[in-house]
């Protein structure tokens, strides 16, 4: 006599999941090839997309109101040291959810462009010297 172990995982495992005509372990293997199964994850790989433009906040418009860090908390922060908003995650909140939060912007410094744009655009912010809010512009 031969030990089976898939007859003794089967008997253990109906003490703990009960055959109800629901679990069938066939069926995950059958979903790939189900017309009507979609996916419906953001990633590529669960059947998203992936987003074809970047946030950008443009932090010399900016000023400090926390709106966009209000709705779309995943994606906008407020900068500590100068209050200004700072889109930190692309990925962070559906694209529905980052409009409503551009569109509640009273200055309309929050922007859609494309990701070869963002490098160029963090380069300008990164060599831009600020003042904090509360202070008069230098002129």
């Amino acid at each position: 006599m031969t030990f089976d172990p898939r007859a003794a995982f089967e008997t253990r495992s109906i003490e703990y999941q009960p055959s109800n005509g629901i679990y069938d372990p066939n069926l995950a293997f059958e979903a790939a090839n189900n017309e009507d199964f979609e996916l419906s994850g953001r990633d590529p790989v669960l059947g998203g997309r992936l987003r074809e433009k970047a946030v950008w906040v443009d932090e010399r418009k900016c000023i400090g109101c926390t709106y966009c860090s209000s709705v779309a908390t995943n994606t906008f922060a407020m900068e500590p040291e100068e209050g200004r908003a700072r889109a930190f995650r692309q990925d962070g909140d559906s694209d529905e959810l980052i409009q409503e939060a551009i569109d509640t912007c009273p200055v309309d410094c929050i922007d859609w462009v494309s990701f070869e744009d963002l490098i160029k655009l963090k380069e300008v912010i990164k060599n831009h010297n600020f003042r904090n809010l509360g202070l008069p512009p230098v002129t």
